[in-house]
């Protein structure tokens, strides 16, 4: 049903180790390797994880034959999964000893997910847990299992059902998931719980969270430290949504001239914050910079002076004269609450400078009292400033599908962060491997504007061996931000890597090219086949737009996966919403990680339906070949994460959905 398929070690302790991501990573070369001579020997290991990058940076062929010889004395030995994970594990631990004990050589294991007791911090669980009961109080289904005992393992056994997670993602960004999609029913079966946990980690990676690593089997099993670390993920965008020009244009007084606001624009939320801090205490004469939301805030000076600035009326001198860090984040915190603002953390956790519950008290203040004056004429300026609707759910798309490809670089702002070229590069090589040549590349930051140039140069090249349509483009355009040609160029970016992901299901496309008929006549044949009787006609055909074709597509796909008493007939605009908004929530419970809005497919737009049919279309094919028993797994370009180029195809074919070159972007780039 899920792109997170759940593999399952006998050993609970060696499964333990890894998490889904890598299980079904290692499944797949181990089944590879199998397929190819139809058993797997100690022999065979040293090939097969040569190719991973994480031990080719570390070792030769013949160390990890060498390594090998020390548990086994027969190389033709015949090993089975359980052996060959054993294996990988004995060689992960001598990698970690030769790096000299840390894990940030290997790509494949940056997240630290494995091999290690992760500890849980009890006062982010506890203001977690408080949040969770306060903000779920009322809701129907929810609030049966409320309020969660934040000194007991509650919270760990409900988010095994998946509805926790869904709702919470709906509380941060209001509408993300049709909710008539979530299954919520006190006893879930396996089918149901995969399916929500599915829909769960798809719409997090909608809304910008880093979801790495993690599979529905994790979930399933309730690993805290996973579950802690979304739910932290989620709860910050939710308190840090207001901290943009867009939804508080009187942040514009924390800067004095254009080129501040630009910086403004690109700096992330939690960066915002600490502007916005540092203005309130210059202004009330406190004379230190605040950099984080840790070690400058331990001694809760910095939040006396703020409270007193914003708000004299709860505030008092005791806290600005009191010499006892405790007792001065005991009477901030007095003071706060007297704002109304929510308790996220203890004296304890100012007083220890816990980075995650500091932050969220510091937003929390912002909302509450931001402190910032209402001028007209700078109102009207940022409103300049801001992007019109389409380009900034563009911008958007691309910047959550650049983040969700795990290049070291995180972007902040499209417009801003590409400028240089270095992302783009980046996002080249993840996709394109091999193609970049780093040797004459400049890494940031960058001071002189030709190395820009150069590497923005590079860009444009790539983009031409890859056979891009690229008229009279060259780097400096990229330097100076033209954002009609920045977005369709990165459209031909996702529209490449989404057909060479289809391309590369050899068993169905012989590794011919995949061309836009193939995909029309794929969706139209998989709907007829399922004894419906709607058609296709183009992807711009505008019967498309009450939403009925892709909801029989997906449940041609999927049988099980739509409720068809949820569906109207889509004859009215109302309806239309309905049905559209109910197929993003089924494509994303589907496997399908995808950036679409309802708009989109109610207005019909060609490269949005396109690339949505693609995506179902890359989905099917995949799972079918999944449970082919003569099927060999999907090779990724790069010979080393097959299963991670499978999860991203969504985001590298569905978030393009929500792109199109415009008109007078098409004079100088055109699609292919």
């Amino acid at each position: 049903m899920s792109s997170f398929v759940g593999v399952l070690v006998s050993d609970q302790w060696l499964q333990s180790q890894f998490t889904q991501v890598e299980l079904r990573t290692l499944k797949s070369k181990y089944v590879s390797q199998r397929t190819l001579s139809g058993h797997v020997t100690v022999g065979d290991l040293p090939s097969v994880f040569k190719k991973l990058k994480a031990f080719s940076e570390i070792f030769t062929e013949d160390e990890i034959k060498d390594a090998l010889g020390e548990s086994y004395q027969n190389m033709d030995d015949e090993i089975d999964f359980e052996s060959f994970l054993r294996a990988h594990l004995n060689l992960q631990n001598r990698a970690i000893a030769k790096s000299g004990g840390s894990k940030s050589f290997s790509s494949f294991l940056k997240t630290a997910t494995t091999t290690v007791h992760h500890a849980i911090n009890e006062s982010e669980k506890a203001s977690y847990v408080a949040h969770i009961n306060s903000y779920l109080a009322e809701d129907k289904f929810m609030k049966q299992f409320l309020p969660i005992d934040p000194s007991s393992n509650a919270l760990f056994d409900l988010a095994k059902g998946g509805v926790l997670l869904c709702k919470l993602i709906n509380i941060a960004v209001p509408g993300t998931i049709d909710e008539r999609a979530i299954n919520t029913k006190r006893d879930l079966n396996p089918w149901e719980r995969n399916e929500n946990h599915t829909l769960g980690l798809n719409s997090a990676k909608a809304i910008g969270c880093t979801v790495v690593n993690i599979g529905t089997q994790d979930m399933v099993e309730g690993r805290p430290y996973l579950i802690l670390g979304l739910i932290s993920q989620i709860i910050k965008i939710q308190l840090l949504a207001d901290l943009n020009l867009k939804k508080t244009p009187q942040l514009l007084e924390l800067v004095e001239d254009d080129k501040d606001v630009e910086e403004l624009i690109s700096l992330p939320p939690d960066k915002v914050l600490l502007k916005w801090m540092n203005f309130h205490l210059k202004k009330a004469g406190y004379e230190k910079q605040v950099t984080n939301f840790s070690s400058d805030v331990k001694d809760g000076e910095a939040y006396a002076y703020l409270l007193n600035a914003l708000a004299p009326e709860v505030a008092g001198p005791g806290a600005l004269t009191t010499t006892d860090p405790t007792e001065r984040a005991t009477m901030v915190l007095e003071q706060a609450e007297r704002l109304d603002c929510k308790r996220y953390l203890t004296p304890k956790d100012i007083v220890e400078g816990s980075p995650n519950l500091n932050l969220a008290f510091v937003a929390q203040i912002f909302q509450h009292r931001n402190g910032l004056t209402v001028d007209t004429n700078k109102m009207s300026f940022a409103e300049m400033m801001t992007d019109d609707a389409q380009t900034s759910r563009e911008e958007r798309c691309f910047r959550l599908w650049i983040n969700s490809l795990g290049i070291v670089t995180y972007v902040n702002n499209v417009f801003e962060d590409v400028r240089n070229g270095w992302v783009l590069l980046e996002v080249l090589d993840k996709v394109s491997p091999g193609s970049v040549n780093w040797k004459q590349a400049t890494k940031p930051p960058i001071k002189m504007p030709f190395r820009k140039v150069e590497n923005c140069n590079q860009v444009i090249k790539i983009g031409k061996d890859l056979n891009f349509s690229l008229v009279n483009v060259a780097g400096n355009d990229i330097v100076q931000g033209n954002k009609k040609l920045l977005l369709a160029f990165l459209w031909q970016l996702m529209r490449f890597t989404m057909l060479q992901l289809l391309r590369n299901l050899r068993s169905h496309s012989q590794g011919k090219e995949i061309t836009d008929a193939d995909i029309l006549n794929w969706a139209n044949n998989k709907v007829k086949k399922a004894g419906r009787t709607s058609q296709m006609e183009s992807f711009k055909d505008k019967n498309l737009s009450n939403g009925i074709f892709f909801l029989e597509l997906l449940s041609a796909v999927e049988p099980r996966v739509v409720n068809w008493t949820l569906v109207t007939k889509g004859e009215t605009d109302d309806d239309k919403k309905l049905n559209s908004t109910y197929i993003i929530s089924v494509a994303r419970k589907l496997g399908c990680s995808i950036f679409l809005l309802p708009e989109d497919i109610i207005e019909v737009n060609q490269k949005m339906i396109l690339t949505l049919s693609a995506s179902i279309m890359y989905w099917s094919l995949q799972n079918s070949e999944e449970n082919s028993p003569e099927a060999s797994p999907v090779a990724s370009a790069d010979g080393e994460h097959e299963t991670d180029l499978v999860n991203e195809v969504s985001d590298l074919a569905n978030e393009v959905s929500d792109l199109a070159i415009d008109d007078d972007a098409s004079e100088k780039v055109s699609s292919p």
